[in-house]
């Protein structure tokens, strides 16, 4: 068990986080920081919060494990102002979906006194917000962690167990690597979601009333917040526009095929997207 659990800025993932630790019992106290104080005095209410703290300086004071819940854009900058404050051997980890740049420079800020171990659930949904957390969102789901070759590696088996402990199935990646995964299987697919629907925006406005489950299964992603997104496509930019060159040639080959009457080129890859489609794991 965690003597303290912090978590700060909590949204969907980070009450998800609180909720799943209180549940299966992981702290000995869960301590909360929100930026809004009417987010905060909500906080105070629940049963899977023990502390709601009015900044993050007092939030993580005697803190086992901190975890930063943060837009990826902001988790560098938050990190900076806790330093000071955290004990020494604390460790900090984070719900982000981009690691690269973030653990490498929050690991300087934490020099040796603490360590950072970046970690990212494959779970969540087009929701947001603290309100809709699940105890639950993280069983037999994937979590990546993603220590630096510098990372301590008991920081790092404890980050580890503590998502396993959450019920999530941890796998261990090199940060980088970790970017260039997520930029296809994650980002890639919500790029083309959205701008499937920006296109059929600019179609008659009564064909969206026709849409039938396929339009629907293929576009859920779409209605997530496209702030949030923004910001994972900036910080993650130079993979997702590999991911999207390499998506280009693949659509531009099909595209080729359809149009030279190619239909045992057009069949091939339709059976090689059924086949990989198959190859997922059942869904938890």
């Amino acid at each position: 068990m965690l003597a303290q659990l912090t978590i700060l800025a909590p949204g969907l993932l980070g009450a998800s986080v609180a909720r799943a630790a209180g549940a299966r019992s992981l702290a000995g106290r869960i301590v909360l920081w929100a930026r809004r104080p009417e987010t905060r005095q909500e906080l105070a209410a629940q049963p899977w919060c023990d502390e709601v703290a009015d900044d993050p300086e007092g939030a993580v004071l005697g803190a086992t494990l901190v975890v930063i819940a943060t837009p990826v854009d902001q988790i560098v900058a938050l990190t900076k102002r806790i330093e000071p404050f955290l004990s020494r051997g604390t460790i900090v980890t984070d719900v982000g979906s981009v690691k690269g740049e973030v653990a490498r420079h929050c690991a300087d800020v934490l020099g040796k006194r603490a360590h950072f171990v970046g970690a990212h659930p494959m779970a969540g949904s087009e929701k947001s917000g603290w309100a809709h957390g699940d105890e639950n969102l993280f069983v037999k789901r994937t979590c990546f962690v993603t220590p630096l070759p510098t990372t301590d590696a008991r920081a790092t088996e404890t980050v580890v167990q503590f998502w396993r402990d959450l019920g999530a199935e941890p796998a261990v990646v090199d940060p980088d690597r970790h970017d260039e995964i997520v930029a296809h299987i994650s980002h890639l697919p919500q790029v083309i979601a959205s701008t499937l629907c920006a296109f059929l925006a600019t179609k008659d406005p009564a064909w969206s009333g026709y849409a039938g489950g396929g339009l629907r299964d293929t576009t859920r992603i779409a209605g997530s917040d496209p702030a949030l997104w923004r910001t994972i496509l900036e910080q993650n930019r130079d993979e997702i526009l590999r991911a999207l060159n390499a998506y280009e040639n693949e659509f531009h080959a099909f595209r080729s095929a359809l149009s030279n009457r190619d239909y045992a080129d057009v069949t091939a890859r339709l059976e090689r997207g059924r086949d990989y489609r198959a190859s997922f794991r059942p869904a938890p």
